[in-house]
């Protein structure tokens, strides 16, 4: 049996935030009504950037009421980049509302689509033409997969927020152990 790489190949997209808050209903009681509707109205337009690029263009930022004793909002982000996440936590930051949240959890993701037959398929391909594994040669038939997956992908691996009243989140962590050592490796997974 050929010895192909213990791990499929995987494609990422879309780095994501969860932001949980609970609101200081307190200190926002204890906020004259003229400078809560200012407050109010700044942070409805800074969350209308967020949301959408432009009118057109799919959400990208929403906003969700938390059931339950752990928090009251629920902020979550799509952007295609770590960097860009980081942009949307600093923007935040500098609006009058932050003042009033208090951040109780956050996890930050990646969709991750992992192409366990096509993997399988393109190490036997390339085995059969005799190309030896690593080489450039089956570097780049790796490559191709990859870029030919990516782009039949697009659409879940850079997915709008569904413009939906509920949202259900559970953080899930994917244990993988290598099939050789059977030592597990850890990979960062994300699921919205």
């Amino acid at each position: 049996m050929v010895d192909f790489p213990p791990v499929p190949l995987t494609l990422e997209g879309s780095s994501l935030l969860h932001q949980f808050f609970r609101f200081d209903w307190k200190a926002w009681r204890a906020t004259p009504p003229a400078d809560r509707e200012r407050i109010a109205a700044e942070a409805a337009e800074a969350l209308g950037r967020l949301e959408r690029a432009n009118p057109d263009a799919p959400i990208r930022s929403a906003l969700f009421s938390e059931l339950g004793h752990k928090g009251d909002l629920i902020l979550i982000h799509f952007r295609d980049s770590v960097e860009a996440l980081n942009q949307v936590e600093l923007d935040l930051a500098q609006t009058g509302i932050y003042d009033y949240l208090d951040l109780r959890h956050s996890y930050v993701s990646v969709v991750e689509l992992g192409l366990y037959e096509s993997s399988r398929k393109t190490y036997e391909a390339a085995t059969a033409k005799g190309l030896e594994t690593y080489s450039p040669a089956w570097q780049a038939e790796v490559a191709a997969t990859l870029e030919r997956q990516s782009a039949a992908m697009v659409s879940r691996l850079y997915p709008a927020i569904p413009e939906a009243k509920y949202l259900c989140f559970y953080p899930m962590d994917r244990k993988r152990a290598n099939r050789l050592t059977g030592i597990p490796s850890l990979l960062p997974t994300a699921s919205a």
